[in-house]
């Protein structure tokens, strides 16, 4: 697994949403892009991390952020996520993986004593030209909004 760094390019994408209506990249030029990868929809940490984005959609939208989350959830999944849980942002579907493996996120992980590919929890912080600024891959789920937000702070 090689997971995309700072200074690089964001691969362009196309995702179905909650709603199965396709979702660009590039469809938000212009503005701050952050996509973050969770393993699966209303789990415990995957909803911890969530809500912490959603509780934080007025400090993100003042930095000019856009939130994408991303998961191997396949679509009619997702709208349930959102409902439960109030969610104020984009989810979209990666059900083959192939967006998480352009990123660098799908790959080998541990669990119990047992060995599987799976997505890893990873964020990128993509700038208004379509370039990682950013990866966050050192949090607790429960942290992941104050960690965006402390870097947003700093360097903007």
């Amino acid at each position: 697994m090689q997971t995309l760094t700072a200074g690089t390019p964001a691969p362009e994408f196309t995702l179905l949403d909650q709603n199965g209506a396709p979702v660009s990249l590039n469809d938000f030029k212009g503005k701050k892009v952050l996509a973050y990868f969770y393993p699966k929809a209303m789990t415990p940490g995957c909803t911890v991390q969530a809500c912490g984005l959603r509780d934080s959609k007025a400090e993100l939208d003042a930095q000019n952020v856009v939130v994408l989350g991303i998961s191997i959830d396949p679509v009619k999944r997702l709208p349930k996520f959102i409902e439960r849980d109030n969610l104020n942002f984009t989810l979209l579907s990666d059900e083959d993986h192939a967006v998480a493996e352009q990123f660098g996120v799908w790959g080998e992980k541990k669990f119990m004593g047992k060995t599987y590919d799976g997505l890893h929890r990873i964020s990128f912080l993509i700038n208004e030209e379509g370039v990682i600024e950013h990866v966050f891959n050192k949090f607790k789920t429960k942290d992941h909004h104050e960690v965006v937000l402390n870097y947003l702070k700093e360097n903007n």
